[in-house]
């Protein structure tokens, strides 16, 4: 009589087990198509300023590129608005299904696009459209897969098993960036610049037909299903949780300090370490992706172990802790980037003063140089060349100054480049001054700092809301916070560095908010570890 009994006791017990990995499985290869889609773009916005934009002004036209980037994260919160609602109203599985197909549709068209020098302006316009298609699709997906999965989690484990889904984004990034190294690799500049960088969109109509069959087989979560058989279904989600004064700070602690810390700590650990890496301390392009790719690997266990950590010490503490490393080491580890990938440009940074002198000097990125004062400052950042701007020294004059030598008049590209050489100026990284063992080392730095947020992250989104709307006040702070400050952070940091005049001043936007994002956690976080989620 007991054989029986405990043979029907363990069969519920198998197949919950099996339907847990089902989930994990469809939900994250889903997660990691939309990051894999969104995230190839920014791998390449360096290659786009020149394919999709004019030429004339490259410091324009890379910060076009960047924002065009910047865009798709600023829709996101509008898809997250529409998609969440629809998912707290009438389940996940069919909004799950919808995000993928929009994300797989638009990327892959993005691979076919005509380029500024074949439509002109067209280009651009048709560009900025499908990345709006992009971020769209990816707020009805980044925050709500979070609820879900969080939803099959076993209570006690939550932390290490949903930990598993923040590893989409940088795998993403891992296999996209993995494409182009060995693009550039295979085929000559000419050949990728003429087509090898469609590839890695075109390519994603595979991973499409793979996700969809994936997220086909996916059911329904545990908390939702209890709450339509109970009839709790919130029959308006968005106007809800207006309404609720509760559920509205905890969305704004989510806003300031969990999303944003998780957001501006990836963008400065994985997305605009790329371009500083390219840009200022001029490697060469794929040993800048080379370096990293390989500190992205570190992140994969080092998340997994924070998300594990967080269900034995609680997830405050381990959020709290990636939030502060974040503040204290960004500033150091770009400076350190500079110094073991570039010295000779340290060097000349901090040996060679270069001043600007000159009156109605207001370079912008936006417009193009109205006197030589302006063009100079043009020429300076393309250049990646710190300066000071000053008054002038007498009238109508225009002067630079570098160093000892002596002051170039007006504009003249030709000698203030001969001049820099001949002070010590470095376009090129030296190979043999580079030392890469230390740039993938501080490359961890920010990871490290990334995974102790994200580690808890995606069981912390779920575990401050009720179940009624969990879903529309997860996504739409969530999406918010890294639309409006990460997704716009290499932007910012990009055009505060030109209005300084120096390489990496902007860095203090993100350390800002990181700082801001501190303090909020320290005074409000709740810790949420083994709440009921039926609550």
């Amino acid at each position: 009589m007991n054989i029986p009994s405990t043979t029907a006791e363990n069969k519920p017990a198998e197949k919950t087990t099996a339907i847990q990995k089902n989930v994990v499985i469809a939900a994250c290869y889903g997660t990691f198509l939309e990051w894999y889609d969104f995230l190839t773009f920014a791998s390449l916005a360096i290659y786009f300023s020149v394919l999709f934009f004019p030429s004339d002004n490259p410091t324009t036209a890379l910060l076009a590129s960047l924002a065009t980037f910047g865009v798709g994260m600023v829709v996101r919160p509008l898809g997250s608005a529409i998609f969440g609602s629809l998912a707290d109203k009438y389940g996940r599985r069919p909004i799950f299904i919808a995000t993928i197909v929009l994300m797989g549709a638009s990327t892959f068209a993005v691979g076919l696009l005509p380029t500024y020098a074949q439509i002109g302006m067209w280009a651009p316009v048709m560009l900025l459209i499908l990345r709006l298609l992009q971020g769209f699709s990816v707020g009805g997906e980044i925050g709500g897969a979070s609820v879900y999965l969080t939803e099959h989690a076993p209570a006690n484990r939550r932390g290490a098993y949903t930990s598993v889904l923040q590893l989409m984004g940088p795998l993403g990034i891992l296999v996209s960036t993995l494409q182009v190294v060995l693009l550039q690799y295979w085929l000559s500049a000419e050949d990728f610049n003429n087509w090898g960088w469609r590839v890695p969109f075109l390519l994603s109509a595979v991973l499409l037909l793979i996700s969809l069959k994936s997220r086909m087989s996916l059911v329904e979560s545990p908390v939702f299903q209890r709450l339509r058989e109970k009839n709790g279904l919130a029959s308006a989600p968005l106007r809800e949780i207006m309404k609720d004064r509760r559920t509205l700070g905890r969305m704004g602690l989510l806003f300031i300090c969990i999303s944003a810390g998780g957001a501006l700590l990836f963008f400065t650990s994985q997305v605009y370490t790329n371009v500083y890496l390219k840009s200022v301390v001029r490697l060469e392009p794929q040993l800048a992706s080379t370096l990293v790719m390989l500190s992205t690997l570190a992140l994969f266990p080092l998340t997994i172990f924070f998300g594990w950590l967080s269900d034995r010490v609680g997830r405050r503490p381990v959020i709290l802790a990636g939030m502060l490393l974040g503040c204290v080491a960004l500033m150091p580890v770009y400076k350190g980037l500079l110094h073991y990938g570039n010295p000779a440009m340290q060097r000349f940074i901090q040996e060679v003063p270069v001043v600007l002198y000159g009156d109605a000097c207001f370079y912008s990125p936006f417009s193009k140089p109205r006197n030589d004062c302006e063009r100079n400052q043009e020429l300076l950042t393309k250049l990646g060349v710190t300066h000071t701007l000053q008054a002038e020294r007498g009238v109508n004059l225009t002067e630079v100054s570098i160093g000892e030598a002596s002051p170039v008049d007006g504009f003249n590209p030709a000698v203030i480049s001969a001049v820099l050489k001949n002070q010590g100026w470095s376009a090129v990284a030296d190979p043999e001054q580079t030392n890469g063992l230390m740039l993938v080392l501080l490359l961890i730095i920010p990871v490290i700092a990334l995974a102790l947020v994200t580690g808890p992250q995606t069981a912390v989104l779920a575990e401050l809301f009720p179940a009624r709307t969990r879903y529309t006040a997860v996504a739409l702070p969530h999406n918010l916070s890294a639309g409006w400050i990460g997704g716009l952070s290499p932007f910012m940091v990009t055009l505060l560095n030109v209005k300084a005049g120096d390489a990496i001043s902007g860095l203090w936007y993100p350390i800002g908010l990181l700082l801001v994002g501190l303090l909020v956690g320290l005074l409000f976080l709740p810790e949420t570890r083994n709440v009921s989620l039926d609550d």
